[in-house]
């Protein structure tokens, strides 16, 4: 019974963490899973009537999205999977944070990262609904962390609960989880996820940054940022991202 119990929990955890290689597999167990058929039955007709004014639909549609820590927003932006900039479809409200501004760089410090980051798994059985992993910690994390473990298993993900992660409510999950899944349909195999302190060009910038004045390391890594920000802002296009051997993005 025991070996039975292993290879039953084996075969879940290879479905919830399926293979990016095998596209037909993939998609097939994904929309097995009672969580994603009821986010199909709910919310697929909704979004096919939103991504018609860009001339979109679910079936051939590439998402980004960016996250401020402060305003507690995460923004979807669309594009058709042949067109390079992207435009903003919606914006949902991150329900719960923790950890001050700045990024995350040991485990259990309770920050939500900042940085470029992109989906890397798809879970339809998380314990917080449904869960699209970031692939933190990236090469800067893990280079400005030091000797530190700089931790891992970060997630968009439902419920209202977090310890460094973006929860934004089931019913938004389902939304959210549905665009990327069909992001990954039309062959986008990197979303990305571009993850803030706050808006840069916001009128509140300075009173944010302020009391982080004296933190040198902190004020230089937002700098960093910014350029990506203002970048994105600007072109609204992915970003072409590099990490030099100090752990600094360069665009």
């Amino acid at each position: 019974m025991t070996r039975l119990v292993l290879i039953i929990t084996a075969v879940v955890l290879l479905t919830v963490s399926a293979s990016f290689t095998d596209d037909a597999t993939f998609m097939r167990d994904q929309k097995r899973s009672i969580r994603v058929k009821q986010a199909y039955t709910e919310k697929e007709k909704q979004l096919n009537e939103n991504l018609k004014p860009f001339g979109l639909s679910l079936n051939q549609v590439n998402i980004l999205i960016t996250a401020f820590k402060t305003e507690q927003h995460l923004t979807v932006y669309v594009k058709a999977p042949a067109e390079v900039k992207y435009r903003k479809f919606k914006t949902y409200s991150v329900c719960s944070m923790s950890g001050l501004l700045g990024p995350k760089r040991r485990k259990g410090d309770r920050q939500v990262p900042e940085g470029f980051y992109y989906i890397d798994r798809f879970n339809p059985a998380s314990a917080y609904y449904l869960s699209l992993g970031l692939n933190y910690p990236n090469a800067a994390d893990r280079i400005r962390s030091g000797s530190n473990d700089p931790g891992g298993d970060i997630f968009i993900h439902g419920k209202c609960v977090t310890i460094g992660c973006l929860p934004v409510t089931d019913d938004y999950i389902k939304e959210i989880y549905l665009l990327a899944l069909q992001a990954y349909q039309s062959g986008q195999r990197k979303i990305h996820v571009y993850i803030f302190p706050y808006k840069f060009n916001s009128i509140f910038a300075d009173r944010f940054s302020a009391p982080y004045a004296g933190d040198k390391n902190t004020i230089a890594f937002w700098a960093k940022l910014k350029k990506g920000y203002d970048q994105f802002l600007t072109k609204q296009q992915e970003l072409a991202v590099t990490i030099n051997p100090a752990g600094e993005y360069v665009f």
